[in-house]
């Protein structure tokens, strides 16, 4: 057979909602030289039956036990065999266009490794959001990806396979399953391998202008998260510092800041201005610098703390997800 220009990897887990849109936004890109690899990690609902009423002679579908979003990414990425590798998660979607620009890119940029995009958010109902992730498109450093993380989500990157090749590396457990993703992230699995991919493998991110991607968010117990959130993110600091420790000793701090406001944003959207208020404080213990750096964000980030604090939880959750455009319930 001959191998397509792009691999799209896409996990598949308990997601039979979302799972119809993400298939249907790839399958309606405008570039149609893809493989879409659907990786059924041991469910229980009815994505799989969703998925395999697919004719398209372009999807395959690979099962295994469940190992989780790192795992099932790996076994998607061990069976690609595209020059590119796309990874979207299931609940996730995309715009048309997005695999063409992203292919123009890379053809065209032989020295970058990753290419990435904004992405809009959406709600549980699918419905677009005001929140776009407008990152740094240009001149990425490692810093910038770890403490900005500009490819901004999983659903982002399309990847060279010579540059995800740079990291391989075999399972701990399982000599013969090599592995990109750190199989014992269960959260915070795509800052650390784009990490790797800076420090160890040496490879060059760059973004590209259009919005491409429309990443959900929902409530779905994201309160309760947070702070599990903050301990896998410590876990993948602890990580750089065993590969790179001059860069982690010199970055921890100031990036632990933006990962601190970063959650406490989070809390904001959930409605829950004590939770936001707390991590703000957490994060200006760390590194003033990280938020005097983008003062207008963090003082509104402050301010909606603050008001959501004096509002109660309820209030403020239904006043958030009016003001983000969406319909966020805490």
């Amino acid at each position: 057979m001959t191998s397509p220009r792009v691999s799209v990897v896409m996990p598949v887990y308990n997601v039979e909602t979302y799972v119809a849109e993400a298939i249907d936004s790839v399958l309606a890109q405008g570039f149609r030289d893809f493989e879409l690899i659907i990786v059924d990690d041991g469910g229980s609902d009815g994505s799989m039956a969703i998925c395999r009423g697919y004719a398209d002679p372009r999807i395959r579908i690979v099962t295994q036990a469940n190992r989780g979003l790192a795992g099932a990414r790996n076994t998607g990425i061990a069976h690609s065999r595209g020059d590119y590798v796309a990874l979207l998660d299931s609940d996730d979607r995309w715009l048309p266009e997005k695999l063409a620009l992203h292919v123009i890119h890379l053809d065209n940029a032989p020295a970058i490794g990753v290419s990435y995009a904004p992405s809009r958010f959406i709600d549980e109902a699918g419905q677009s959001m005001r929140i776009v992730q407008r990152p740094k498109l240009a001149g990425v450093t490692p810093r910038d990806i770890f403490c900005r993380n500009p490819v901004g989500n999983g659903s982002a990157p399309v990847l060279r396979r010579s540059a995800l090749d740079t990291v391989i590396f075999p399972h701990p457990d399982e000599p013969s399953r090599m592995c990109w993703f750190d199989e014992s992230l269960r959260q915070s699995e795509d800052i650390e391998m784009w990490l790797r991919l800076a420090l160890v493998g040496k490879v060059a991110f760059e973004g590209i202008a259009p919005v491409l991607t429309e990443y959900r968010v929902g409530s779905g117990g994201l309160s309760a998260q947070i702070p599990r959130q903050f301990e896998t993110w410590r876990g993948v600091a602890d990580r750089v510092a065993g590969y790179a420790p001059a860069f982690a000793a010199a970055n921890v701090a100031r990036a632990r800041a933006y990962q601190l406001r970063y959650l406490a944003r989070r809390a904001i959207q959930l409605g829950d201005g004590a939770m936001a208020l707390t991590l703000l404080r957490q994060a200006a213990a760390s590194n003033m610098r990280a938020l005097v750096e983008e003062p207008v964000k963090s003082l509104t980030t402050l301010g909606a703390a603050l008001v959501g604090k004096a509002l109660g939880r309820q209030r403020f959750a239904r006043l958030a997800g009016r003001a983000a455009g969406g319909r966020l319930v805490a």
